[in-house]
């Protein structure tokens, strides 16, 4: 689909064919739901080859093994959790009664929630197209998916194989520019998820107000890491550098800037340029790593750069083989005193640059990531169970790694959102069955109760009761 006035009547179309489908079933069985999880796994991994293709052509350089051990490994972990523990969400909560509303039984029932929109970017765009879908096929509803118009292979091949799997009105892909995903927030779904920066999640959420549809938003921001006084120094550096580097860092979970003891950055960034070399042999023609999506993205990383340079910042870099425009590599560049005011401290990084900060103490360390937008991962490096303790209890983030970065992402039981700039909402395994349902809450009366003792008119024996009442 192009943005143009037949394609969003065309899209409002398919929404009111999706949702007249849904009360004609509106609630699937089990059976029904696994079948379709199944259906979705088949399909994914029989076109896995086909669709790590289409995202090596969209991207210019990206590698088959990345693609399949950071997009198509966790997919098919998300599927399979929900295979395991589907059929068990779907059973009604017995809930407590108060004693006041005895014999009264209480329970809650879970029920698909309709039509689903999902927004799904360009840095993976099976994995984030395919991770909220599971979520709401468990969950018994219908969806309607709007790829990303920067990697257009993909997204077309995408539309195309989903198009041969499911049902019109059960699943379905629409493709078009920014406008008309403009257009596609504004629909009247049942619950709408995206998943961006948190730019462009602020107009999301302001046109999905307009029909009051709820939303979950995966955003971005500046994710720390601690590395800690107790910390394995070299694993810390080595690990971050192999989380950083995955993807180019185009990852919304990235490491965004390290907080290391004063007086060990130059150490760090010596560690690094070794992890470099040792991830990244041969820079200049490693197939390995992925290069950056488009110019205007490239563009963006060097300005951010030159304008921390021209600030008095120190750019480290960690290979020999400087950044290539035309095939759009970036090679990972560590940072050191940059100004805080600028756009490199100040905006998501999205891309393979590392600022260093050094603190003094561990207060110091925490403060700094306070008194910054809430970010949507933090990871800290140390093995100190006391510092572990105050690290996870005094900072707010949508997720937190202690000793190792992104594979929080990767547990299909973890509940993956932001907080605040970040994000609201999550998914992945039950809460994702959650955030697609509605948890309908049910009491059922008994035939003989003792509602009419607490009905008007009121008189002495409604005085004595509810002082009574109120006692307990």
């Amino acid at each position: 689909m192009k943005n143009d006035l037949p394609d969003v009547a065309a899209l409002e179309a398919l929404l009111r064919e999706q949702r007249q489908a849904y009360l004609r079933a509106p609630y699937p069985s089990w059976e029904t739901r696994a079948t379709h999880l199944k259906t979705l796994r088949a399909m994914l991994l029989d076109n896995s080859d086909a669709l790590a293709e289409a995202m090596n052509a969209d991207f210019g350089n990206r590698a088959k093994q990345e693609v399949l051990l950071a997009e198509f490994l966790l997919v098919k972990g998300e599927i399979d959790g929900a295979l395991r523990h589907g059929k068990r969400w779907m059973k009604a909560q017995r809930r407590s009664t108060n004693r006041w509303l005895l014999p009264a039984r209480v329970k809650v029932v879970p029920q698909p929630l309709g039509v689903v929109g999902i927004i799904a970017p360009w840095n993976y765009p099976v994995l984030l197209a395919a991770g909220p879908l599971i979520s709401a096929l468990a969950a018994g509803n219908r969806a309607i998916i709007k790829m990303s118009e920067l990697t257009p292979r993909t997204s077309a091949l995408f539309e195309q194989l989903v198009a041969q799997t499911f049902q019109r009105d059960h699943v379905a892909v629409v493709n078009g520019d920014a406008a008309f995903a403009a257009a596609f927030s504004a629909q009247p779904f049942d619950h709408l998820l995206f998943t961006g920066s948190t730019q462009v999640g602020r107009h999301v959420m302001r046109a999905a107000a307009d029909n009051l549809t709820p939303v979950t938003l995966e955003l971005g921001g500046k994710s720390p890491v601690i590395v800690g006084p107790h910390a394995r120094f070299d694993y810390a550096v080595d690990s971050l550098v192999t989380g950083k580097t995955l993807n180019a860092g185009q990852t919304c979970v990235a490491p965004d800037y390290v907080l290391v003891p004063r007086g060990s950055e130059a150490a760090f960034v010596a560690r690094a340029r070794v992890q470099m070399a040792k991830l990244y042999p041969d820079f200049a023609r490693n197939r390995d790593y992925t290069s950056i999506i488009s110019a205007r993205h490239f563009e963006r990383l060097q300005r951010l750069a030159d304008e921390a340079s021209a600030g008095g910042a120190q750019l480290h870099e960690l290979t020999d083989t400087p950044g290539d425009v035309a095939s759009r590599r970036f090679p990972l560049i560590a940072v050191t005193n940059a100004p805080d005011q600028s756009a490199l401290m100040q905006e998501e990084i999205f891309g393979p640059l590392l600022p260093i900060v050094p603190y003094d103490t561990l207060d110091d360390a925490i403060a700094y990531i306070n008194a910054r937008p809430r970010p949507l991962s933090l990871y800290l490096y140390d093995d100190d169970a006391a510092t572990i303790e105050r690290v996870t209890h005094e900072t707010i983030a949508g997720g937190m790694a202690v000793n190792e970065t992104l594979m929080h992402l990767a547990c299909e039981s973890l509940p993956f959102g932001g907080v605040g700039a970040s994000g609201m909402g999550a998914y992945h395994g039950y809460e994702g069955f959650v955030t697609f349902s509605k948890m309908k809450p049910v009491l059922q009366q008994g035939r003989l109760n003792a509602r009419a003792l607490v009905a008007p008119p009121y008189g002495r024996r409604f005085n004595a009761l509810i002082k009574l009442m109120m006692r307990f």
